[in-house]
């Protein structure tokens, strides 16, 4: 099948030159933001600036805005950049256990449109094939603007390798050394990028959310698994290896408990939503669900209760742990177990009081509820990174 024809926009960033990727991320990451800013924040001269503006305006990506001076006070109006947000869409793919959901998105990753579907028998093939009927319904919705489509990101939780576009390993899914990447682009005819969903979370976080303007910051998910992704000196850590921030395995607790990843003594048997089900439940109730449980812990029942403190003790030393390594200045806790926080507060802020070593008690940690949507929302974000700053997704020919 040939490659796919990728939009004149698309080529023009991809062809950039670093000065003007530099630029073009300021815009928008940053915008609306004058020249002199972004001289300021980029170290070129203003008129290094202007050359690298001046394709992307003709190319009609970035505008012009022009602001009256504040409060009706004389003077020139200010020239300030901004993005041409839908001269660009992406789709974004999140895939559950038992369920995908799908976005479309603008270029600041403002989402456009969204679809839901469940999945079948969870094997890869099936999978596959659902994946395919969402970014099909997501096209549809786009309407005119699917010839403005850059490109379609997948997030799926575990071990990626997004260079490759292989899921390494998903204990949730059941996958190994699986070419969802390659295997979606062949089906698709679009340029694909498949990323740990926590990663993608995180690199969204740094374009479009709390890591503007942050030097560090850390993302901790609790839901069915504990995730983290970790942003250090303005850039998402990904690893020598892909495998960064899995504070879910690190080894915090008993080897006696095994994890769904076949290792022992990991955070996630313990703090995980299954194990907290799990630690609630007993000969005497069987068949519960998170909700059950959640709503037993409210009720105080002590085996609930228990099972919830637990896991806010080893997740508060996961936290610390990760902090006095990493040093961010802002831990974000999200995730789908969220919702239900106050029931791991108070064990884990004293764990990771206990824990975190010096000053590093000091980085703020801030709660946030997200939805899938956000999730997928991430791998859309990773498609625009990928393409903004020339980190192309699955490599046309392997």
């Amino acid at each position: 099948m040939p490659a796919p024809t990728a939009h004149p926009t698309i080529d023009l960033l991809r062809n950039a030159s670093p000065a003007a990727v530099d630029v073009f991320t300021r815009i928008l990451t940053r915008g609306p933001i004058s020249r002199i800013d972004i001289a300021r924040l980029t170290g070129l001269s203003q008129a290094a600036v202007t050359k690298a503006v001046a394709p992307l305006i003709a190319a009609g990506i970035v505008t012009d805005h022009h602001e009256q001076p504040k409060g009706g006070l004389p003077g020139r109006p200010a020239t300030l950049l901004r993005i041409v947000a839908q001269s660009l869409v992406t789709i974004g793919v999140k895939v559950n256990e038992d369920d995908i959901i799908g976005v479309a998105t603008d270029l600041t990753a403002t989402i456009l449109a969204s679809t839901h579907r469940s999945i079948g028998d969870g094997s890869f093939k099936s999978v596959l094939d659902d994946i395919v009927v969402v970014v099909e319904e997501l096209k549809e919705l786009l309407g005119d603007r699917i010839d403005r489509l850059a490109g379609v990101g997948v997030a799926v939780s575990g071990d990626v390798d997004s260079l490759r576009g292989i899921v390494r390993e998903s204990a949730l899914l059941g996958w190994a050394r699986e070419p969802l990447g390659t295997a979606l682009r062949e089906r698709l005819d679009l340029d694909v990028l498949v990323e740990n969903d926590v990663r993608a979370l995180t690199i969204a976080e740094h374009w479009f959310g709390v890591g503007v303007g942050t030097a560090s910051f850390a993302i901790v998910t609790i839901g069915s698994g504990i995730g983290c992704g970790l942003h250090v000196n303005g850039e998402v850590v990904e690893g020598a290896y892909g495998v960064a921030g899995e504070i879910g395995h690190l080894p915090l607790t008993s080897s006696d408990r095994i994890c769904t990843c076949g290792r022992r003594g990991c955070v996630e048997t313990v703090a995980s939503s299954h194990a907290i089900v799990g630690a609630a439940s007993g000969p005497d109730r069987q068949g519960l669900s998170v909700q059950d449980v959640v709503d037993l812990a409210h009720a105080g029942d002590s085996r609930a209760v228990e099972a919830f403190d637990q896991a806010g003790t080893v997740i508060g030393t996961a936290i610390a742990t990760m902090v006095n390594l990493a040093g961010p200045e802002l831990v974000l806790i999200s995730g789908e177990a969220v919702a239900d926080y106050d029931l791991y507060d108070t064990h884990l802020r004293a764990a990771f009081a206990e824990h975190a070593f010096g000053a590093a008690a000091g980085c703020r940690i801030v709660v946030r509820p997200n939805t899938f949507d956000d999730w997928a929302r991430g791998a859309a974000a990773s498609v625009i990174r990928a393409i903004v700053t020339q980190r192309y997704p699955v490599p046309r020919k392997l």
